[in-house]
Parts: structure tokens; C-alpha cells; sequence
């Protein structure tokens, strides 16, 4: 087998896997393990070409960024704190849709210091909001139970995920202000996309053909202009 046929494609467990895997069946690729019940962290699929590597969300661009993984599958939220070096962004898959949103208790009093405390696992993201509307703030970092930082004093506000508003609901919190809306993405390695451009694109007009089909269909960003595909 051509080394420049085959593909690996780096997933996380949960939604966003369970919601890939029919896009990747249109393209021919079914695992032949269930990465919820095996143990194994790179599964075999019933295309000899393709692999999947199962690893942590958040890891996702840094393997592809690396070459350990020639494409994958992860949401705006982990590639925004990624920053995107070293990949490609040609697809929106439309998967595992929701919004980052800043949220707080409603009418609660600004900090006597000016200077606002956030909460959130979204560092980046949130120094650039904010940034951006020239507010000064202090970012905490946190892992989860994001809600409970403003109920405790923790934190003035949060920066999170929001997909239906349930839980921000249930803790007495309203979402604010918007900051990006999130899905899931298909990101390729630079040098995989040059090395091996036959087979990413293959893939990738197969996945595209998918979400097309799909109830809601997808926006593709431009792919990579012709001449960086030729270095």
C-alpha cells in the first residue's frame, strides 16, 4: 500500500465521535472496534487505508498539528484555544452545535475594584473578548462546575459553552454576550494536505457530500490556495 493512500484521523470519545461516524460511514470508513467498550487507543477500520486514533478532545489539533494524525474532528471552542497553527480548517462538519457565551447572575453589581473576575477553561478566547471591548479582567482557569464560580464569589462571570441554557437556567445564571458560535471541524495536518492530497481530498469531498446531505447543510471555509499546495 502507497504510504501516501493511507490516513489516520484523530477523534475524541462522546458526542462529537458518535455523531462523526455516519459522515465517516458515507466515506466508507466504519471502526471495527467501539472506542466506548475497547481499550485500544488506535482502531483498525473496515477501510485498510484509514485509521482512527482515539485520544482527549483537547489534543485533537495538536496531534494533527504535529503529523501524528492526518486529519480530525474538533470543535471551534478547542481550536480557538489551539490558535490553529500548523492546520488547515476546509470543513465545517455542522456537528455538535452550541455557543460560547459570557453569563452571570442577572443585575448583579459591578466590582467595587473595576476589574472583573472570569471563570472558564477558554483562556484565550475570553482574554480576546474581553480585550477586545477594552475591559481589564482577571482570568481564573477552570476545569468544570463552571456555573458555580459567580454563586460562590469565585468569579464575577463565566465563559462557557451554552447549548440550550438549562443549566446556566437551573443555577440562576443568564447568558450575557455571545462570543462565537461552535461546531465541530474537520482539520488537516499542512504537510498531509500537500504529501497527501489525493487521499485528504477524497475524504474530505466524501464528508463534504455528507453534511450536504445532512437536515442542515454545511459552510466550508475556502480550501488552501493552489500554490501552497505545490511547496
Amino acid at each position: 500500500m502507497n504510504p501516501n493512500d493511507s490516513l489516520t484521523i484523530a477523534l475524541s470519545k462522546g458526542r462529537i465521535f458518535k455523531q462523526t461516524l455516519p459522515l465517516l460511514a458515507h466515506a466508507g470508513i466504519r471502526p471495527l472496534d467501539d472506542p466506548e467498550t475497547s481499550r485500544k487507543l488506535i482502531l483498525e477500520t473496515d477501510n485498510r487505508r484509514v485509521k482512527l486514533v482515539i485520544i482527549r478532545a483537547s489534543d485533537v489539533p495538536t496531534y494533527v498539528q504535529y503529523g501524528a494524525a492526518d486529519l480530525g474532528v474538533a470543535g471551534k471552542d478547542v481550536l480557538l484555544e489551539h490558535g490553529g497553527e500548523g492546520l488547515y480548517e476546509p470543513l465545517d462538519l455542522r456537528i455538535a452545535r452550541c455557543r460560547m457565551m459570557v453569563a452571570g447572575v442577572p443585575d448583579a453589581a459591578a466590582p467595587s475594584t473595576g476589574r472583573l473576575r472570569i471563570a472558564t477553561k477558554y483562556v484565550r478566547s475570553a482574554e480576546r473578548h474581553f480585550a477586545a471591548k477594552g475591559k481589564q479582567v482577571e482570568i481564573i482557569k477552570l476545569y468544570g462546575s463552571m456555573e458555580l464560580a459567580p454563586l460562590v464569589g469565585l468569579s464575577d462571570l463565566i465563559v462557557d459553552l451554552v447549548e440550550s441554557g438549562n443549566t446556566l437556567k437551573a443555577n440562576g445564571l443568564v447568558p450575557l454576550e455571545h462570543i462565537a458560535d461552535i461546531s465541530s471541524r474537520l482539520v488537516v495536518n499542512k504537510a498531509s494536505w500537500k504529501m497527501k492530497h489525493g487521499a485528504v481530498t477524497a475524504l474530505l469531498d466524501a464528508l463534504r457530500e455528507a453534511v450536504a446531505g445532512a437536515p442542515d447543510r454545511a459552510t466550508t471555509e475556502p480550501a488552501p490556495p493552489a500554490e501552497e499546495t505545490r511547496r
